[in-house]
């Protein structure tokens, strides 16, 4: 019996069987390879066309800024539209965007408006993208290969973070930074022809409009999202926690790493590259961790255990002076997101509705994207107290956050 049970359980690399997955996985890949690219290929160009450090802020915030905008009205339209459409164009435009600022570059006439410029619109494009390729999972596998599918793309995804940009700044060394954003453009442009391959299933049918009654407007449509977002408590609490996780990796993981390595551990920019080094690496085994195993777990008690690990773990970071331990708590930490991330966005793709799925996903984003720059800023003022201060604080938020989500029997029970 428990080996006919262990047969049944689909296996980690089950959704590789699958030549749309396959697709998928190389497509998301390759577009995240190519944010990596773009993040280097901006900053190294306008530091070498301006030198100013304040020039760069504004050009990375005319990215950011636009794809936190319009994130909410990507996730509108990929409920009313096909997701692998909204995919395929915003790939080949990003691939035009950045082809035409790589040319433009070799020619030196190259402007920081034209780099503002750029950006903006590559961050609105990508706003599209962002939340068309996790709903678009479920119409390209079975519901009991999510979790193995998952973790595949989120092992992949969070490889691609890291050698992205790393790939990106080794172009830049050999040649110059226009070629990057050529080789961005190549990535960009694969990822569209790879995903417009992609065969879907078709969505369930829902009762249409009559010809002279129009439908909801996008503002009405996005409220809808919102608020279904935020009435299910199950949803609201993985939203929640997502969001303090995303606060956890903007200021403590950076701010705070980089206040260890100086302050505390002595070891320069090396220990902080050992330190982001190990937080990635365990974020992937995590995940794949989270595939290997399937099955459907209380979901609620994941959540609230992964605040209690992620709260123990930043008291840590505030009271260890010893390298070894920072670094394995901090594998540990980075195993933890990557193991409940896996089953937290299953739940969300196997229990929301398909027309509403890319608009709460895209709240979920959203959320997270305005968490960054609250958590750089609160921590950059906290480091100043003491990296106890800072890191004492995230852990009593984070132990809040468990303790709310225990109170819940709804979501407890969740699987």
């Amino acid at each position: 019996m428990a080996t006919t049970l262990a047969e049944d359980r689909p296996r980690l690399w089950a959704p590789a069987r699958h030549r749309s997955f396959r697709l998928l996985w190389t497509g998301q890949a390759l577009s995240l390879l190519g944010d990596g690219f773009s993040v280097v290929a901006f900053s190294w160009i306008t530091l070498t066309l301006t030198g100013s450090t304040l020039t760069l802020g504004y050009v990375l915030a005319f990215q950011a800024v636009p794809r936190a905008l319009l994130t909410l009205v990507g996730g509108t339209l990929g409920d009313t539209w096909s997701t692998r459409t909204l995919m395929v164009a915003s790939s080949w435009t990003r691939a035009v965007l950045m082809a035409a600022v790589g040319v433009v570059g070799l020619t030196g006439d190259l402007t920081v408006w034209m780099l503002c410029a750029a950006a903006a619109a590559f961050g609105a494009v990508d706003a599209f993208f962002q939340p068309a390729r996790v709903s678009i999972l479920p119409s390209v596998v079975d519901k009991d290969l999510l979790a193995p599918a998952n973790a595949l793309l989120g092992a992949g995804a969070r490889t691609a973070a890291v050698v992205g940009p790393a790939v990106g700044g080794t172009v830049i060394a050999l040649t110059q930074a226009p070629v990057a954003f050529l080789v961005d453009a190549v990535c960009f442009a694969l990822c569209g022809l790879l995903v417009s391959r992609i065969r879907t299933r078709p969505r369930p049918e829902t009762p249409k409009e009559s010809p002279a009654k129009t439908g909801p407007s996008l503002g009405a449509r996005i409220r809808e999202g919102v608020t279904y977002t935020l009435r299910d408590p199950r949803l609201r609490t993985i939203v929640a926690l997502d969001t303090a996780v995303n606060f956890c990796y903007a200021g403590p993981f950076t701010v705070g790493f980089a206040t260890l390595a100086d302050q505390v551990l002595r070891g320069g920019s090396a220990t902080l590259g050992v330190l982001n080094g190990a937080l990635a690496g365990g974020a992937v085994l995590g995940t794949l961790a989270g595939g290997a195993v399937g099955g459907r777990p209380r979901v609620g008690l994941l959540v609230a255990a992964l605040a209690g690990w992620l709260g123990v773990g930043m008291a840590v970071l505030g009271l260890a002076e010893s390298t070894p331990v920072v670094v394995v708590t901090v594998l540990a930490m980075g195993f933890a997101i990557g193991y409940q991330g896996v089953f937290g966005l299953s739940w969300i793709q196997r229990n929301i509705p398909q027309d509403v799925l890319t608009r709460v996903v895209s709240v979920d984003m959203v959320l997270g994207y305005a968490a960054a720059p609250l958590s750089l800023l609160l921590c950059g003022a906290l480091a100043g107290s003491g990296h106890l201060t800072l890191f004492g604080a995230v852990a009593a938020v984070l132990a809040v956050t468990g303790l709310a989500v225990l109170a819940s029997r709804a979501v407890r029970e969740m699987r």
